[in-house]
This record gives C-alpha cells, sequence and structure tokens, in this order.
C-alpha cells in the first residue's frame, strides 16, 4: 500500500486550495496554515508513506495529531482531499462506491478500539458477518470463522453471546472478524486502548504471534509508545496532520528529528530496543579472538558481556560475517547520541 501526497480538509469549501495544482509547490506547513487561517480544519496535511507486505507499520501521535483520520482514508471510509492512495497498483481515489466497497469486503480487515460487535449474534456468527456480506453460503462461511476462531484463542466460546464475554475476549472476536475476509491489508486503529494494562499486553502478545503467522501488511494505530515499540518495524510519527519522522524505533530513538520526537523517546528502555548491530563502534578493528554476538541481540542481554569484556565483542550478520565489534563504550556512545 503506498499513501502519497495526501491531505484531508474540513471546510465549506476545501477543494478550492488543490483546484489548480498550485499546492504542490507551497512548502505543506505554510500551505497548511493558510488553509487554517481562512476557517478551515486541517487533519492530514501532505502525509507520504509506503507499507510494505508482511509489515508491520505503526502510526501514532498525541491526540488530535491526525493519526486516526489517515488510517480511514487508506480505507476508503472517508475521501481524502487530495492525493493519492494505491493498493496493489490501483488508486482507491479513482473507485466507485460500488468498487470500494468489494474491496474493503475482500482485500481489508479492519479492528477499531469500540470493537463494533453485534450483541444479538453469537461469536462466530459475528465472526462470520463480513463473509456474509460477501455473499458465501452459510457452510463456508461457517468453515472459515472456524479456522480464525482457533487462531485466536476462542474455540469452546463459539456460542456464546458478545455480553458473556470479556473485553479481551470480545477484541478477539473484533481480530478474528477482520481476518475471516482473509484481507491483503489489516488496519487496526488503537485496538488495545480500552483494555486493562495486563489484558492490553497479552492482546500485543496475541497480534505478535498472529501476524507471525498470517504474515499481513499492518496499519496500527497506537498513542502510546511503548506499545509501538513492541509490535512495531517501522514508526511514523505525526504532529499536526504532518509526519514528523519516519524510521524504525530504534531510529526514533537514537536519531530523533526534533525535540517533538525527542520527548516522545525519553522514557524509553534504551537498553531493550537497541541491538547489537546498533551499537556497533565502526572505528574499532574487528578482532579475531573475541567473543561473538548475534547482530539482532538485544543490548539487555549483552551488558553482563560488555562489562566483563573491554576490548568488545564481535557482531556478526544472520549468515555469520563479522560486521563489526561493539563494546561497553560504543553502547554509551550510542546513547550519547540520543540525548543530543
Amino acid at each position: 500500500m503506498s499513501c502519497q501526497n495526501v491531505w484531508k480538509v474540513y471546510g465549506d469549501n476545501p477543494d478550492h486550495f488543490f483546484s489548480n495544482g498550485s499546492h504542490s509547490a507551497k512548502d505543506p506547513s505554510a500551505l497548511s496554515k493558510d488553509i487554517s487561517n481562512q476557517g478551515h480544519i486541517v487533519a492530514n496535511a501532505d502525509v507520504s508513506f509506503d507499507v510494505h507486505t508482511g509489515e508491520i507499520f505503526v502510526i501514532m501521535g498525541l491526540s488530535g495529531s491526525g493519526k486516526s483520520t489517515i488510517v480511514r482514508c487508506l480505507s476508503r471510509l472517508i475521501k481524502p482531499t487530495a492525493g493519492q492512495i494505491f493498493l496493489d497498483e490501483e488508486n482507491l481515489l479513482e473507485k466507485s462506491e460500488k468498487e470500494l466497497i468489494d474491496i474493503r469486503r475482500h482485500k481489508m480487515g479492519m479492528v477499531f478500539q469500540n470493537f463494533g460487535l453485534l450483541p444479538h449474534l453469537n461469536v462466530i456468527e459475528n465472526i462470520a458477518f463480513p463473509l456474509k456480506l460477501q455473499g458465501l453460503k452459510e457452510k463456508e462461511r461457517i468453515k472459515k470463522a472456524e479456522r480464525v476462531i482457533e487462531l485466536v484463542g476462542l474455540t469452546g466460546r463459539e456460542n456464546n453471546f458478545i455480553k458473556e464475554l470479556s473485553g479481551g475476549q470480545q477484541q478477539r472476536v473484533g481480530i478474528a472478524r477482520s481476518l475471516a475476509v482473509e484481507p491483503d491489508v489489516w488496519f487496526l486503529d488503537e485496538p488495545f486502548s480500552a483494555l486493562d494494562p495486563l489484558i492490553r499486553k497479552q492482546m500485543q502478545d496475541e497480534f505478535l504471534r498472529i501476524q507471525s503467522i498470517q504474515k499481513k501488511s499492518v496499519v496500527f494505530i497506537t498513542h502510546d509508545f511503548q506499545e509501538a515499540l513492541r509490535i512495531a518495524d517501522r514508526i511514523a510519527l505525526m504532529r499536526d496532520g504532518q509526519i514528523v519522522q519516519i524510521g524504525e524505533p530504534v531510529d526514533l530513538i537514537l536519531s530523533p528529528k526534533d525535540n517533538y520526537v525527542r520527548e516522545f523517546t525519553k522514557d524509553v528502555p534504551w537498553e531493550s530496543v537497541l541491538r547489537a548491530s546498533d551499537i556497533i563502534d565502526k572505528g574499532k578493528k574487528i578482532s579475531e579472538t573475541a567473543e561473538k554476538v548475534s547482530f539482532d541481540m538485544p543490548v539487555a542481554k549483552m551488558l553482563h558481556l560488555l562489562s566483563k569484556k573491554p576490548t568488545g565483542v564481535v557482531v556478526i550478520d544472520h549468515i555469520g560475517k563479522k560486521i563489526g565489534m561493539a563494546t561497553a563504550q560504543s553502547f554509551v556512545a550510542a546513547l550519547a547520541t540520543a540525548e543530543n
């Protein structure tokens, strides 16, 4: 999925700001300010990113930053004011309403914070409901629903009604329902934020387990940086409708673009986020005799080694090739870079 220069503006006549193409020559911040000064509300301003196959792409920011609006633009639940959105190289902004309904039913899975379950249906009927909208016969619907019930750990709850389930179980039903259509892209808008902390962590673990099996292309919305760190392959941090920085979690921690990004990352336990490859001393000669560690070993598990080996350890890649040396000093240097 590709999101290219997407704007969403609310007001009496938002289209006229983009009608002649002159907006493309303006700085997005300046244009956004100009639009706001004319009595319009800018929800998204020149948002661009790609979501790779099998990737968990997390969009985060404070309330009002535009993160939920952009995911609704991606799914075409709302129409962007300007820009382009591609799914499998097809521009969703050129699709008719009928075509969009078909795309949502067959290619998109969506999970929202408020679950949106149907109280008069039991678990398996809730999960099978989008398959009914697709026109599948009952036998095939139930068969597909049973597969995802097992996947999300709800076996034995098939005939329970929603009011008989805990909050975590209800969210599992929502996840199962979104997966039943076997989507190409999976949208989750703060799906766990209404849950208690312990249940929330369990659901994050469950989400990661399911993703390790399904390998979906995921767009995950959250305002919680700790949650983003746990699940993200890459993070896009938003402010005032614009993307401030995109990168892997370690990029935002070690190389924050500005104070807004730094504020989000300041309380992160860096030693649990950094990997051996993140603290390589590029100027240090590789030892032939030093102990070896994998490039993806968390620094938290390396600290005892680094404290006992002043000359450091050798970092190797996934095929065993030596790629550099990591030392206690290079770890401290990496933290100092983040502080500055």
